[in-house]
């Protein structure tokens, strides 16, 4: 298969993502009080109020734009309370100079990300920020970024993960990207294209050009390649799509209808599922060899394959006991348990990156739901539920879940919960979409 046409800006955009960062020290030493921090695992969130500033010092308005995208990512976290820069009573930024941090208490802003953006003579774009505890009047956190010009979304996101990560003891995700379904068109001529963009919904580009359907894209472990489904009227079969070089490359011919492909966490592995003379079992490919082995003989539907964190186990959906349910098993197929026992019909199952848990799909009183449970079956609890919702897939920290959600006669659009289900916002593409896919944190 060749490249659609429609990839260009995303190969000339993937090509120049290299990002030099640096620390920067403390302009003065402040006084040590206890640590500022946002509290993720309470029972109510009261998101943390937060001042960004960044300034340009060429005079465009590059530092603005900057802060713009850092306040968009950190309240959608739902930890996080952006002030409007109209509050602000300090304008001038000075990288170089602590603060006036009464100024900042009068806006009653706790933690304060101030900067400066300059594009240089050899239009190289440098962003110097330092992060503050205002009440404290103490350093955090002090990075310069160093990028092209046109990669300055990239800088915000690393900016806006550098401050959740040190607000929250967790690692970002901001600097991902989302591979999806983009669908157009009625329902009974419904066009389905492979197609990818930033978390926040930025970038999107189209993969395919509309002429098949594609289905359950998957990131391979270095989110350079997609795995999908390709589907047209007299055949089903599984390609990788490489982003950096445009390439589509078909997996080999397999008799049967084959779907649901998924990486194995080192890459080297592709897990799918083969329906042929009315049973569908699961399967092992070597990529590298393309030797394949049978993971499942039971005759019934065994799909939705995904591994765990450290590869060792996969967790699978199969109505061998009479209904759709969620089961695991080694990585050579033996060791088969079920594990859902809830009641309603379970699917989609996968592993999240930390390993403490599996979301799933959950079909249960005219309702669909999407819900997580520990590895061994234990501690189900349902995170959001409506008309149609389906296809989890996790952030590479474990801490949000994003599906899909279809009203009914609407098309589908993404939406993202929080572990604990608190917080839940939609994801900001215009078009429909379906199937999302959340890549590992970019180089």
């Amino acid at each position: 298969m060749k490249p659609s046409k429609t990839i260009g800006k995303l190969l000339a955009w993937g090509a120049a993502l290299c990002l030099a960062v640096t620390s920067l020290s403390a302009p003065a030493v402040m006084a040590q009080n206890a640590p500022l921090r946002a509290e993720v695992d309470s029972g109510v969130i009261e998101p943390m109020p937060i001042a960004i500033q960044i300034g340009s010092a060429d005079g465009s308005d590059i530092g603005s734009k900057i802060s713009s995208v850092v306040m968009a990512d950190l309240e959608r976290s739902g930890f996080f309370k952006p002030i409007n820069p109209a509050a602000f009573i300090e304008q001038s930024v000075d990288i170089n100079a602590s603060p006036t941090f009464a100024s900042w208490k009068t806006i009653n802003a706790q933690a304060l990300a101030n900067g400066m953006a300059r594009v240089d003579a050899e239009g190289r774009l440098t962003v110097d920020f330092r992060l503050w505890d205002v009440f404290s009047e103490r350093q955090l956190l002090g990075q310069s970024l160093t990028a092209t010009p046109e990669n300055w979304r990239r800088v915000a996101h690393k900016i806006a993960d550098a401050i959740y990560e040190r607000l929250t003891g967790e690692e970002g995700y901001f600097d991902t990207r989302i591979v999806f379904v983009a669908e157009s068109g009625g329902r009974g001529n419904r066009i389905k294209r492979l197609a990818i963009m930033d978390q926040d919904g930025a970038n999107p580009s189209y993969l395919t050009d509309g002429s098949y359907k594609v289905m359950t894209p998957r990131f391979s472990a270095d989110s350079q390649e997609v795995a999908y489904m390709v589907l047209r009227e007299d055949s089903a079969r599984i390609f990788i799509f490489n982003i950096e070089t445009g390439r589509q490359e078909s997996v080999g011919q397999i008799q049967g209808m084959v779907f649901s492909p998924r990486f194995s966490p080192d890459g080297t592995k592709l897990a799918y599922s083969v329906a042929q003379g009315g049973n569908t079992d699961i399967y092992l490919m070597d990529l590298r060899s393309r030797a394949t082995t049978r993971l499942t003989r039971d005759p019934a539907i065994d799909t939705s394959a995904s591994f765990s964190a450290d590869g060792s186990k996969i967790v699978f959906n199969s109505d061998r006991g009479g209904s759709p349910q969620i089961y695991t098993m080694n990585l050579d197929g033996s060791g088969v348990k079920r594990i859902s026992f809830g009641g309603g019909i379970y699917s989609t199952p996968v592993y999240s990156p930390k390993g403490d848990l599996i979301a799933f799909t959950k079909q249960q009183g005219g309702r669909f739901s999407i819900g997580v449970m520990s590895p061994d079956g234990s501690g189900e609890r349902l995170l959001t539920s409506s008309y149609l919702e389906e296809g989890p897939t996790w952030a590479p920290n474990g801490r949000y879940i994003m599906f899909f959600r279809e009203p009914p006669g609407a098309m589908p659009s993404l939406w993202m919960v929080e572990v604990s289900g608190r917080i839940e916002r939609p994801v900001p593409y215009s078009g429909g979409a379906s199937d999302p896919a959340w890549s590992p944190r970019l180089k």
